[in-house]
């Protein structure tokens, strides 16, 4: 599948674009961890395109490093990755998302029905969208810093759904208490719990990959956006 080039406001940024078999179908924006559209985003992209979506994973680190992509396996590369997430610039960020959202659905074959998934940064990012786009469906996997963004759930108004590990070193039990306390108001939002698995348990490759809650989780997702896109 190709990279394409998408015009955002403040300059022009690749994407990883993954189309269905037979060329039409309703659109997913996959939301980059901090390693960049790296192997990792590329195949769930080839995934969600093998269920008949268009799938697109734009890349978010273009304003400090074009072309990232990384892995989990060494320390250079998480002290990279690292370096990157802390320059990033969350609502840039949004707004990049936004536009990948609005490209999405002007591809030829696009049904214009579209939703968002992120992982980690990006599931940060998917709740983001939540809030601020008109995506038809949102799901994030263990997004971080969420807990610290409550105020805006008020602007949920479509189907959201989170994925929280709970042994996740960077959300802690406090903070996902928080996330569910202060979303239970919230009628689209549904909280899905994943017992004994850390962080990223759904990265295909990755040093916490757990099979059992990555296909609970998949399937789940898989059901959220048939409901909503299809």
């Amino acid at each position: 599948m190709p990279d394409i080039t998408i015009n955002g406001a403040d300059g022009p940024f690749s994407a990883y674009l993954a189309m269905p078999a037979g060329g039409k179908g309703p659109g997913i924006v996959a939301i980059q961890e901090i390693f960049g559209v790296n192997a990792d985003m590329r195949e769930h992209c080839d995934a969600f395109a093998a269920q008949g979506y268009i799938a697109i994973s734009p890349d978010l680190f273009w304003r400090q490093e074009p072309g990232i992509q990384i892995t989990d396996q060494t320390d250079a590369e998480w002290q990279q990755a690292f370096q990157l997430y802390q320059g990033f610039d969350v609502d840039k960020g949004v707004e990049d998302l936004v536009t990948t959202l609005q490209h999405l659905r002007g591809i030829a074959g696009c049904t214009g029905k579209a939703g968002t998934v992120g992982f980690c940064l990006g599931g940060l990012l998917a709740y983001m969208m939540a809030c601020r786009s008109d995506a038809e469906c949102n799901v994030s996997y263990y997004g971080v810093g969420i807990d610290e963004r409550l105020d805006e759930a008020k602007t949920i108004s479509t189907p959201t759904l989170l994925h929280i590990a709970e042994e996740d070193e960077y959300v802690d039990k406090t903070a996902q208490e928080k996330i569910k306390a202060g979303l239970a108001g919230n009628s689209y939002v549904t909280v899905h719990s994943y017992s004994g698995v850390n962080h990223a348990f759904t990265r295909n490759n990755g040093i916490h990959y757990d099979e059992a809650a990555a296909k609970l989780a998949q399937g789940r997702t898989a059901d959220a956006f048939a409901a909503a896109l299809r």
